[in-house]
């Protein structure tokens, strides 16, 4: 019972700040303390500054040889690209609109990784957590990125993408600064004072900040619409995937961090780039916010119990 007692504090140690601070974006929005203007501001604030910065300084000043994990980031390509087929044919059988399918299968595999599940490896394991996700982050975000053009353009008859595809990675914000940082930690430059002094003043905003702006953009007239393709999508992304590749990487024997960082980052809900991307491309965007909301609510306890789970089995 004990034991018992500890994997359940540990589990919600790391998603319990999150609940915390998600709802209170959700109020201060309410009450109108915040409202679209600040979340529009806010989040291209994380995405452009903040985030890449809190990226550039975890990776920048870490002995990259002693904690990357090829391993892990190589599984974590190979098991995505083969949840997104697995998706892909689950949604032939069961996603009877064609149009719909591209936006079920976006967001049954596709991540928040740099907002939630980061935030996830933050609490559970501190700096350390922080540099092995930013690693795995970096490389899985450009495969999620071309495998949800893919998967859109298929299901709504669109062409090309590819292309502007590429081009948007080059000048992901993200992308630079992990490349940015890795050679620096490479080279194993010394950077000036002033610049990781000021420069962690922006990544330390990152988190809550990002947090608050989700919790208020977090839309649950949404969930009025129909929902059964929604909840097969949340299903996949809440249960499917992370099953899939945490089961996947045991076998294969990643314990511990390792391990830890997986289930973090495949239990995180479906991002909300994907919301992004469908409006944009013509989709069923009212599907595609249903899909958001549930799996952000959802992964808060699934991910709960996954923890729970494998820290009772001491995989963790």
């Amino acid at each position: 019972m004990h034991a018992f007692l500890q994997s359940l504090s540990f589990s919600f140690s790391i998603t319990g700040p999150i609940f915390a601070v998600l709802g209170l974006g959700v109020y201060l929005y309410r009450i109108g303390l915040i409202n679209d203007n600040f979340v529009d501001v806010g989040s291209k604030l994380v995405f452009n500054v903040t985030l890449p910065a809190l990226l550039f300084l975890s990776i920048s000043q870490t002995h990259i040889a002693d904690s990357a994990n090829l391993e892990l980031v190589a599984f974590g390509l190979i098991a995505t690209l083969l949840a997104y087929l697995m998706l892909e044919l689950l949604a032939a059988l069961l996603v009877p609109k064609r149009e719909d399918r591209g936006v079920v299968v976006q967001g049954g595999f596709r991540s928040n990784m740099g907002i939630i599940g980061l935030a996830y490896c933050v609490n559970a394991y501190g700096d350390a957590g922080l540099v092995a996700a930013s690693l795995y982050l970096a490389l899985v975000t450009i495969l999620y990125n071309i495998l949800a053009v893919i998967t859109l353009n298929r299901s709504l008859n669109h062409r090309g993408g590819l292309s502007a595809t590429f081009k948007g990675i080059v000048r992901n914000p993200l992308i630079i600064s992990i490349v940015a940082a890795l050679v620096v930690a490479g080279l194993e430059l010394e950077l000036p004072a002033l610049l990781t002094h000021s420069g962690g003043y922006f990544s330390q905003m990152t988190l809550p900040l990002a947090l608050l702006c989700t919790g208020a953009s977090l839309d649950f007239r949404a969930l009025r619409a129909d929902l059964s393709s929604a909840m097969m999508s949340a299903l996949c992304k809440l249960l499917f995937v992370p099953l899939l590749l945490v089961g996947a990487g045991i076998a294969l024997g990643f314990r511990g961090l390792e391990l830890g960082v997986l289930a973090l980052m495949s239990s995180a809900p479906s991002a909300a780039a994907s919301y992004i991307m469908v409006r944009a491309m013509g989709g069923n965007s009212a599907l595609a916010a249903n899909i958001i909301v549930l799996t952000t609510i959802g992964s808060l306890f699934t991910t709960s119990c996954l923890m729970m789970v494998l820290r009772s089995f001491a995989l963790l």
